[in-house]
């Protein structure tokens, strides 16, 4: 295919899933380069999407099947990109399709294998709460809708060989590289959330109901590991009083994370008003620093938190411990706006992890020769005008890349990215 016909868009969360929709809706051919088995991102592990709260996956699984039904788009699932040759208008983009031991064409996506499959282990899409077994789909939407071998954990025990009736479990299967000619290329390699681990006092891993914020959003979602009950990992009850810490892994120089992650204090009130909703007799505390609800209607959704209860608490505490009289946590903190000291006993113990750069972003950025910020998301031309271009011409960056963005800002970057990169493809082929 000429490159003056195709963009490659790296990362399919939903920046990268809009980012080729729209490409293609140009009549311009995409391939769409996603590292995990399913495309999606981070907002397929989501319950509701602030501040109107709706489902989150019907906003996305829409989209996530029109790109696997559109003619212009391929999808290279487990794949990554290994190199970048040539300039804009005419690059080379070498990926290596890393092995799912799974004939696509074959396999139905029935789930046959799933069942019957013996080993479970830990599942990272449920962010640690539940567990997958050793052949799997990331979640029940996921697209493309066929199954992946993790051979890591396989015991070969031929449980699924036997009941896969198209015969589409591969005992091997090699890597392979693929070289896609291309006129542009458009980065939206995502984030990763903070290891809570690094902020000690916490006690994140040590104490078994001090969770993140993204393993709240899988129990609070109906089809995740609780199936939409927030529950204690200690014992599995219902908490009676949760209190969430806000700024972990953001706006901290001690560990080297001084910016805000923009989506933290909304994800926490969110979720804050679900659980409110659901039962009012849970105590809820969100302990803060500043709330910053910036967008539109985002601080009437604040107002309507408080309305339903929800306690809010100028102070960061110090850290968290067991309580030695009760099952719960103690912790104490001073309230910044009265000098007041207040001890809380909670039940359940939210961190609010920021957005960090994905792991793939500075290592591709490298390969590609795109400027890195020293916090390592990926450097554009200039933050206030351009936030897309970035310093090599024909390559161009969108979604939480660049900078934490929240879901609408991350589509409409993901937007404009297409556009750039879709008007270079045109030029190129004048």
């Amino acid at each position: 295919m000429p490159a003056m016909t195709n963009i490659v868009v790296v990362g399919a969360g939903v920046a990268g899933i809009q980012a080729a929709l729209d490409i293609a809706g140009h009549g311009v051919h995409v391939d769409l380069v996603e590292r995990e088995p399913s495309i999606g991102g981070h907002m397929a592990q989501l319950d509701k999407t602030f501040p109107t709260n709706d489902c989150s996956m019907c906003i996305l699984s829409p989209k996530m099947v029109d790109v696997s039904r559109h003619p212009d788009i391929t999808i290279h699932t487990c794949a990554e990109v290994e190199r970048v040759e040539g300039e804009a208008g005419n690059f080379r983009v070498t990926i290596k399709k890393h092995p799912r031991y799974i004939d696509p064409v074959a396999c139905t996506g029935c789930g046959d294998c799933i069942q019957i499959c013996p080993v479970e282990v830990y599942n990272r899409f449920d962010a640690g709460v539940g567990v997958r077994k050793a052949i799997y789909k990331p979640h029940a939407q996921a697209v493309p809708d066929i199954v992946v071998k993790d051979l890591e954990h396989c015991i070969e025990c031929g449980l699924c060989y036997d009941i896969c009736g198209p015969n589409a479990i591969l005992k091997k299967e090699e890597e392979v590289t693929e070289t896609i000619d291309a006129a542009g290329i458009v980065l939206t390699t995502g984030y990763e959330v903070f290891d809570a681990r690094k902020k000690t006092p916490f006690n994140y891993l040590r104490l078994p109901d001090v969770i993140t914020s993204l393993e709240l959003e899988r129990m609070i979602n109906a089809g995740g590991p609780t199936g939409g009950k927030v529950k204690r990992l200690s014992d599995g009850r219902e908490p009676r009083s949760i209190v969430f810490i806000q700024c972990v892994g953001s706006r901290d120089m001690t560990i080297g994370c001084p910016s805000c992650s923009c989506v933290c204090c909304m994800q926490a009130l969110k979720n804050a008003i679900l659980i409110r909703e659901k039962n009012k007799e849970i105590d809820v505390t969100i302990c803060y620093m500043d709330i910053r609800a910036y967008g539109k209607g985002y601080e009437e959704y604040f107002e309507r938190a408080k309305s339903l209860g929800v306690r809010f608490l100028r102070g960061m505490p110090a850290e968290v411990l067991a309580d030695a009289r009760e099952s719960g946590m103690v912790l104490q903190v001073e309230d910044s706006e009265t000098g007041e000291v207040s001890i809380l006993h909670p039940d359940l113990v939210v961190l609010s992890v920021g957005i960090r750069p994905s792991e793939a972003g500075p290592a591709l950025a490298e390969k590609l020769g795109v400027a890195c910020e020293e916090n390592g998301f990926i450097r554009p031309v200039n933050d206030a005008v351009d936030t897309v271009t970035t310093l090599r011409p024909g390559i161009f960056v969108a979604g939480t890349a660049t900078a934490p963005r929240d879901i609408p800002d991350s589509v409409a970057s993901g937007q404009a990215a297409a556009m750039r990169a879709w008007i270079d493809a045109i030029r190129a082929g004048e």
